[in-house]
This record gives structure tokens, sequence and C-alpha cells, in this order.
């Protein structure tokens, strides 16, 4: 158990994570290269979920994405990714913020697919896959305001 928390501090406190000559950095605002949903897991999720998807308690607490009733609802996966939840940051554009740098990012596109992966991965049999066009009308800051006038 200590080294599963040992690894989620790290992971999570990890600027920079490499993968060939392919370098995410968690401080550019850049939207991340990575194609497919378990490569975007895999390189952000995995350091505080774990590469099972058991996910840990150490410096916070993340929780197992593993067999997790709670990924029924794609709505909720894809409002926790796009807005945060807790101590998990936000990853949508027009929600993502930092205090070091310039916040990581990914596109609807993006959360789509690592949605879709963990859905169908760690012991989840979900197979109601989520768009992108989906995860972009859920977004709230997407939604247009009525004139009040």
């Amino acid at each position: 158990m200590k080294q599963r928390a040992y690894a989620a501090a790290a992971g999570c406190l990890c600027a920079a994570i490499a993968f060939g000559a392919r370098a995410i950095s968690i401080l550019d605002a850049e939207p991340v290269s990575l194609a497919n949903g378990q490569e975007i897991y895999e390189h952000i999720c995995q350091g505080c979920h774990m590469p099972d998807g058991a996910g840990a308690v150490g410096a916070g607490r993340y929780p197992a994405l593993a067999k997790n009733r709670n990924l029924a609802s794609r709505q909720f996966m894809a409002l926790t990714l796009l807005m945060g939840r807790r101590n998990m940051p936000a990853f949508g554009v027009k929600h993502a913020i930092t205090f070091i740098g310039r916040p990581a990012v990914l596109t609807d596109e993006q959360i789509a697919a690592v949605i879709n992966y963990v859905r169908t991965h760690f012991g989840n049999h979900y197979t109601d896959a989520i768009t992108a066009a989906e995860v972009a009308k859920l977004d709230p800051a997407a939604v247009p305001v009525a004139d009040s006038r």
C-alpha cells in the first residue's frame, strides 16, 4: 500500500512525462498530442489512478477506476474531466487552471477517447461510448446564456 501511495505522489508531482520522442508537459497549455484513450490514460491519468486503475491514497486520495460503478455514467466522467473534481484538475479547455505556468488541456475528442477506454478496461464493461460532440454539449461554458432583457 505504501508503494502505491508513493507512486501516486510521485506520478502527480511530475512536471513532464516522456513518451518516446514526445514529451507531455503538465504545465503546457497546448493540447496533448496523444491520439487514443489508452495513450492518454497511460501518460496522464495513471500517475494518480495507477497503471491498473486501482487508485491510491498518499499525497491525496485518488479513487479506483477499476470496477467503479460511478463510471456507468459517461456524462459523470465527462464533467469530471472537463471541470475537475475535488483534487483532480480540470482538463477542459475552458476550465483548466494552474498556479504555475499554463494548464494541461484535452480536446473534446481526447476526453471522449479516454472515457471510452477507461469504461471498457480495468474490469469495467460499459460499452455505450460517448462522442466528442456529447462532451462538447456537456461543457457548461459552451452553453449560451439566455438574454434576460
